[in-house]
């Protein structure tokens, strides 16, 4: 037989429980899993787990639950994950997706369907009801996604990167950038503030572009802190991720913050990025407020961001 499309080094994860709340993208990852060689069953009652897990599986097993199903309760789920741990140890992950309720109320909105829990009343209080029900199995989670400002492709670059063949090591990272005026990105493992660095903002050649730029990451590299800084994240890194790799660790969030997310937030995010692809992580970023001012704001009335 083939070796899995989800074997990595000397590990195989055969099972992924993925969970979270309605519209938060549960079936695109069901679907991308699927495209990666997974065998899916979504909304499975929890009953009929045991005997699944006990028939043997020649495949990886990729396996949708929430509160749809016929005998959910949190009790119910907690027993499966205890079950799923039981059994296959680190070979088995539960995703736990998320998303802010302000973002899954306008999803409800624009589908215009009822929320499982909600179903004769506003969307917003069936998406707090599952919250409440569903906090527990996200506090058992071995991977927590954030889809608030995700698009489907996102997610499954996302996905690609945590569970697709020849990947090489199991533990998947995810680079950020964020602006700390809107607040810190949910899911994050490590968040370093570089507001210290010398701005571009006040360079007014650079003050319309990104770090993407080479210029401005050239501006942000020569301030003389900038080296060290980078220097010590990288070594603390070198640590770190092994170490999570060996407890068993499918996913980290890595946030480099700065006043506007713009410009050294974006830059050394995309250094960091480049450093950890070279030495064979799987690597994914994203800059939050980049992709939204693409996505929310029309070209005409984006203004500059310290």
């Amino acid at each position: 037989m083939p070796d899995s499309p989800t074997r990595t080094g000397e590990r195989r994860i055969e099972t992924v429980l993925i969970t979270g709340p309605s519209g938060a993208g549960r079936s695109t990852a069901i679907n991308a899993l699927e495209d990666l060689g997974f065998e899916v069953i979504d909304n499975l009652p929890l009953s009929l787990l045991p005997p699944l897990l006990g028939r043997g599986m020649s495949t990886p097993l990729a396996l949708g639950l929430d509160v749809r199903n016929r005998d959910f309760s949190t009790d119910a789920l907690i027993s499966a994950i205890d079950r799923l741990t039981e059994e296959l140890g680190d070979q088995a992950q539960v995703l736990y997706l998320d998303a802010e309720d302000a973002v899954l109320d306008r999803r409800y909105s624009e589908t215009r369907r009822h929320h499982p829990l909600a179903p004769a009343g506003p969307p917003l209080v069936g998406i707090e009801a599952e919250k409440a029900l569903l906090q527990p199995i996200r506090a058992r989670a071995d991977v927590l996604l954030d889809t608030t400002e995700m698009s489907p492709h996102d997610l499954r670059r996302e996905l690609d990167a945590l569970f697709a063949p020849g990947g090489g090591r199991l533990l998947g990272v995810s680079v950020q950038s964020f602006s700390y005026k809107r607040g810190l990105p949910r899911g994050l493992d490590m968040v370093l503030d570089c507001r210290f660095l010398r701005n571009p903002h006040w360079d007014p050649e650079l003050r319309p572009l990104d770090g993407r730029d080479a210029g401005v990451a050239a501006y942000v590299a020569e301030d003389p802190r900038a080296q060290p800084f980078f220097e010590q994240v990288r070594g603390l890194l070198d640590l770190v991720l092994p170490a999570h790799k060996d407890e068993g660790r499918a996913h980290l969030a890595i946030g480099f913050g700065c006043t506007g997310g713009q410009h050294r937030s974006v830059a050394l995010a995309e250094r960091l990025g480049a450093s950890l692809v070279q030495d064979g992580w799987p690597v994914s970023i994203r800059h939050r407020e980049l992709e939204r001012r693409v996505s929310v704001e029309p070209a005409a009335e984006r203004g500059p961001a310290v």
